[in-house]
């Protein structure tokens, strides 16, 4: 019985963890880079989405393996491996905190360093269980239908990878999904918590420094000789979903409200940086701003690339800036595009399933 409700969580755990993750490959692997930048392991960032194909199909393939009693030893080794290197490592972020979330169930769940450590820590319980028993297996399937089943769900976790990487994500767990009245995120309820710091004086007095606080500091000893401050994050306060949706023209004008207010719907074009795009995929990009144009439909370029970078490209195109994150967030492609009227996100589309000009004027004509 114990061994039977210990397949059923470990499987199900990973499973789901590797299934999240290849909803939202691109996310997993903005995450993969966020590690190597913490790490200064910098060179490995261009190996990022192969780190996450891998990660993704041993999660998968590992819970399908422990879960339906196939190829069960073979899965039983991968769970516990993995644990035995992400364990020790969720305590090691848990204590330095270099990237604030894990993200070992994508955007789906979001945990911190210390609860992800505490969820490892009562996932090791049923893994140790199972590998201390993984001798006591039975196989009732055979070797060749076993591997079979091995091979496809393999195969079936990459295709389905694959799929979200060329298009949008099947399942959007981000705060931009279709359907979403942006300005409703962007609120901060009434009687919200806000960012709570601790902030410490340093002064120096007889060649001797000492620390004070806002409460002690020495306001009315002049024989002390103010040297610096700091200050230190206490607690997080709340945190809209979207709370840094700002976009301007390279002129530095910030546009933010018109995006937002507009009466009629208009298409941005969203590159986090044009220069990472491919020049045929920019190049239907411009054929559709220049439809808009004809139409009268606004259409806008949106970019975290420099001024000079943005200079080499269509000059016809009007061009805006925002934050490389926040693109990276509004859409998980490069290019993408949003249909917006009045604040709400009408569609949204990957550069590999933008309908036509002539499909884009029947959708905004509708």
């Amino acid at each position: 019985m114990l061994k039977y409700i210990s397949r059923i969580i470990t499987g199900v755990v990973f499973i789901f963890s590797g299934t999240v993750k290849a909803v939202d490959p691109l996310g997993t692997t903005y995450k993969f880079q966020d590690y190597f930048t913490a790490f200064n392991l910098e060179f490995l960032k261009e190996y990022s989405l192969f780190f996450t194909v891998a990660l993704c199909t041993l999660e998968f393939t590992a819970g399908i393996s422990v879960l339906f009693n196939v190829r069960q030893r073979t899965g039983i080794w991968l769970v516990a491996i993995m644990m035995i290197l992400f364990t020790p490592l969720t305590l090691f972020l848990a204590l330095t905190n270099p990237v604030s979330d894990c993200g070992c169930f994508g955007d789906a769940i979001h945990l911190t360093n210390w609860q992800t450590f505490a969820k490892n820590i009562i996932l090791l319980i049923p893994v140790l269980f199972l590998f201390i028993k993984r001798h006591e297996h039975i196989s009732f399937n055979g070797f060749r239908k076993e591997m079979i089943i091995i091979l496809l769900s393999t195969i079936l976790i990459i295709v389905f990878i694959l799929y979200n990487l060329r298009h949008l994500p099947a399942i959007d767990f981000l705060p931009y999904k279709k359907g979403t009245y942006i300005p409703d995120k962007m609120v901060v309820p009434e009687g919200s918590s806000f960012d709570r710091y601790e902030t410490t004086f340093i002064y120096e007095k007889n060649g001797k420094r000492q620390e004070f606080t806002l409460d002690n500091y020495p306001s009315d000893d002049t024989t002390w000789k103010f040297i610096d401050q700091k200050s230190i994050l206490v607690s997080k306060g709340y945190q809209p979903p979207i709370h840094d949706f700002v976009i301007s023209t390279i002129k530095n004008e910030n546009i933010t409200e018109h995006i937002l207010s507009s009466k009629k719907p208009l298409i941005l074009m969203i590159s986090t940086k044009l220069q990472e795009a491919e020049s045929d995929n920019l190049i239907k990009g411009f054929e559709l701003g220049n439809y808009c144009k004809k139409e009268g439909i606004d259409f806008y370029v949106v970019t975290a690339s420099v001024t000079e970078e943005i200079n080499k490209y269509n000059k016809e195109m009007i061009y805006c800036q925002a934050d490389e994150t926040t693109l990276k967030t509004m859409i998980r492609s490069n290019p993408g595009y949003m249909l917006l009227k009045e604040g709400t996100i009408i569609d949204k589309w990957s550069w590999a399933n933008i309908p036509s000009p002539e499909r884009i004027g029947q959708i905004i004509k509708r």
